[in-house]
């Protein structure tokens, strides 16, 4: 049994799909479960029709068409006949959109996220599954809220690992071809809910625990892991095989490559990661796999963008002592903020975030009730592991240093 995921960039058009296609006829798709994402830049769509329904309700019809005629150009391109059943069902799963946005009496914003998000990821692998079909691999598209069971914490679920695997070894036929959905699950009520964003990747991770998958491939625009970002850094590098450790490092760091919660349930029963380019579905890729001494031999580049550096310091300049540390993570936990790096000294801490749910301000004007506060928006983030004197050097250079922090093997670098 194997696992492959595509992401939006391998699906965002019609020669997508049909790549799509090819490479399964290339690699095989016997006794293969599909990931799929929502297609090209679909969910940044998705996402300003759910800030138009809360903020502008005037143009949410617009957004939404927006979104129906980027999928209704795929079509065209795939079906020749216009009265092909796809394009019925599209409309079924537009039309359930729009009878919740008349229905829905939540003000909830993360709810009423991932009732719509998703829709992406349904419409996609709806038009997938239709084309595959079409040109004879046969599949069976599988709801994947039917599957994977999660609590209802909203656009960050988390698993229910039991009633997932009991779901997927029960309702599975693993001996077809199988297209299902990435991100998405369910609650115990049946609300859909998101893995958080770029999870589709972890959804395989969890289909390849369940089912013991001899592997699980990700699919992507660049030939595997790189040690760097190449729409960030120049002469990136591939990494042909490296540790579960070390990617599970460089994800933890924001590696883009890999989603952080992949590695984890891959790591506990030893199946193999591959990372391969969907250009070259022969190429060798990267494989992640055990072995402490699969450690990359040149310096590894990470940066995260638009971040928030906060600094603080104690009004009487006392020490910054357990309890005030306390309370400061736990005000950051209130407020839902992502923390990547912490430094701190006799009178002072800071705290590099990611302000995912918007709660900046309110976190500001709670911190300010008992600190000193001194906050730097749209900083980057800069990781390096396996760093050396040279690129620590050529990573600074022409920039601001707002906070450095140095360990064994890493190196973290804030910038402004």
């Amino acid at each position: 049994m194997r696992v492959y995921k595509f992401g939006g960039a391998s699906v965002k058009d019609a020669n997508g799909v049909k790549n799509l296609a090819q490479v399964l006829q290339t690699t095989g798709y016997n006794n293969t479960l599909v990931v799929i994402s929502a297609m090209g830049k679909t969910t940044n769509r998705m996402e300003l029709v759910i800030k138009n329904y809360f903020e502008n309700k005037a143009e949410l019809q617009s957004a939404i068409h927006e979104v129906v005629k980027c999928h209704n150009d795929i079509m065209v391109n795939l079906f020749k006949n216009e009265n092909h059943q796809v394009f019925s069902d599209i409309k079924a799963l537009f039309d359930e959109l729009n009878t919740f946005f008349k229905s829905n009496k939540s003000p909830d914003y993360n709810y009423v996220y991932d009732q719509t998000i998703g829709f992406g990821e349904l419409i996609s692998t709806t038009i997938i599954s239709h084309y595959l079909n079409d040109i004879g691999l046969k599949n069976n598209w599988v709801d994947v809220r039917e599957f994977i069971k999660t609590d209802n914490y909203y656009r960050h679920s988390n698993v229910n690992w039991e009633r997932t695997q009991a779901n997927i070894l029960s309702n599975l036929d693993v001996n077809v071809l199988n297209i299902t959905q990435g991100f998405l699950g369910s609650d115990s009520n049946n609300f859909t809910t998101t893995l958080g964003r770029e999870g589709s990747d972890y959804t395989a991770a969890i289909f390849a625990y369940c089912l013991n998958a001899n592997s699980v491939t990700i699919w992507k625009d660049v030939p595997g892991v790189l040690n760097a970002d190449p729409r960030y850094f120049e002469n990136a590098q591939l990494l042909h095989q490296i540790s579960y450790r070390e990617a599970i490092e460089l994800a933890f760091y924001g590696a883009s490559v890999i989603h952080p919660k992949t590695l984890q349930p891959l790591q506990r029963k030893e199946i193999p990661l591959y990372v391969k380019s969907f250009l070259n579905p022969e190429g060798s890729g990267t494989c992640v796999s055990k072995g402490e001494a699969l450690v990359p031999e040149i310096p590894c580049f990470i940066v995260k963008k638009n971040q928030t550096l906060i600094s603080l310091s104690s009004l009487d300049f006392s020490y910054i002592m357990e309890e005030n540390i306390s309370e400061i993570f736990s005000l950051l936990h209130l407020y839902k903020m992502k923390v990547d790096v912490i430094q701190n000294s006799a009178i002072s801490f800071s705290v590099c975030i990611d302000n995912l749910y918007d709660n900046l301000e309110k976190l500001l004007q709670h911190l300010k009730a008992k600190f000193n506060v001194t906050c730097h928006e749209n900083v980057s983030l800069y990781t390096i592991r396996h760093y050396n004197d040279a690129a620590i050097k050529e990573l600074e250079k022409d920039k601001e240093v707002l906070l450095k922090q140095l360990t064994q093997g890493t190196v973290q670098i804030v910038t402004k």
